[in-house]
């Protein structure tokens, strides 16, 4: 008896020290399909988010519900359908995000401990798909990264609601951390100028201006204490001292705006059709609040700005890629994951 009893608690003590970590790439998200169907069920999960839309209150449910899910799917769709990654029949931030883990995870194998996975906040593969999947291959560390540069409520407080709302039913819950935003980090801008400066050596053409193209959100949300625009200002500040350009040649601007309340300003639409009514015929654009491109940058700026620009007189118009899995985008996420699990590793 007292054998047996000594060989169980030798397997219980392996058990407890064959301790792993997990590391878990979070993007914001993508419909499963490309049609109405796929689209709406993304934009319910999405919209009913308090941190998103943060007044959920009867009137909004009865918009979201009786006029934005009836009409907007299928516009959507539409859009989705111009960028689609047929091949694999998915979206490109799905494709990109999973590169990205892939490249991490290659790039960290020497650290045999350390598992990489990735999740989407809204769709799949879920963030509490994940978690079990990470856990399940005995993770008992856990370091989620938003791929957000610059932070905000709607973005990396919302990755960290559901990972918090997850982990909330768990008896044994793995020890956590969250990486920071890295909207200044000095790998991330040198990145940026890296990915700027090949672009444009291969350009046919040379912009007159370059603008630095951020999401938007609900001008109330910044007076209520985000510090999102902040940051963002200070990745464009920063990403000017490190070209060398003045304030007048790397101009800051805010895309995707939604319904009728003012949103961050100036807006990047509205901005682009002034230059080319002003007479810029060369600019190109760089999306930097951006870890992977996703519809926001391949068809609402690389395709709609682009036809803005042009129809109001603009001739060139470049939409820099991001970061997405390139060498100098991957080496901003490594830097930052073996910073955030030093004690770990």
């Amino acid at each position: 008896m007292t054998a047996a009893v000594s060989i169980e608690s030798a397997k219980v003590t392996a058990d407890v020290r064959a301790e792993r970590i997990g590391v878990l790439l979070v993007n914001l998200g993508t419909p499963d399909s490309a049609d109405a169907k796929g689209v709406r069920v993304y934009l319910r999960e999405f919209l009913s988010d308090p941190r998103v839309i943060e007044d959920q209150g009867l009137l909004w449910k009865l918009v979201l519900n009786g006029i934005i899910l009836r009409i907007r799917p299928g516009r959507k769709a539409r859009d989705y359908q111009k960028i689609w990654n047929v091949e694999k029949n998915e979206s490109p931030l799905k494709t990109i995000t999973r590169a990205q883990a892939d490249k991490l995870a290659a790039s960290i194998a020497d650290h045999d401990h350390v598992v990489v996975d990735w999740a989407m906040r809204y769709g799949n593969p879920s963030i509490r798909s994940r978690i079990d999947a990470l856990m399940t291959q005995g993770c008992d560390r856990l370091l989620v990264v938003p791929l957000y540069p610059q932070y905000s409520a709607a973005t990396s407080a919302t990755v960290c609601d559901e990972v918090f709302r997850v982990l909330g039913e768990m008896r044994a819950q793995p020890t956590l951390r969250v990486t920071p935003p890295y909207y200044d980090d000095p790998d991330y801008i040198e990145a940026l100028a890296i990915s700027i400066n090949a672009h444009l050596k291969t350009s046919p053409f040379q912009p007159e201006i370059i603008v630095a193209s951020f999401h938007g959100m609900p001008q109330k949300y910044i007076d209520k204490g985000d510090p999102y625009q902040a940051q963002c200002i200070a990745t464009t500040d920063a990403l000017r001292k490190r070209l060398g350009l003045e304030a007048s040649k790397l101009i800051l601007t805010f895309q995707s705006r939604f319904g009728f309340d003012a949103w961050l300003q100036p807006y990047t639409d509205k901005t682009i059709e002034q230059l080319a009514k002003d007479g810029v015929r060369r600019i190109a654009v760089v999306m930097p609040g951006f870890s992977a491109d996703c519809l926001e940058t391949l068809e609402e700026i690389a395709q709609e700005n682009a036809e803005i620009f042009k129809h109001n007189g603009g001739e060139q118009f470049a939409a820099i890629p991001c970061l997405n899995d390139s060498d100098a985008g991957m080496d901003v996420i490594r830097q930052l994951v073996l910073r955030e699990l030093q004690g770990w590793i």
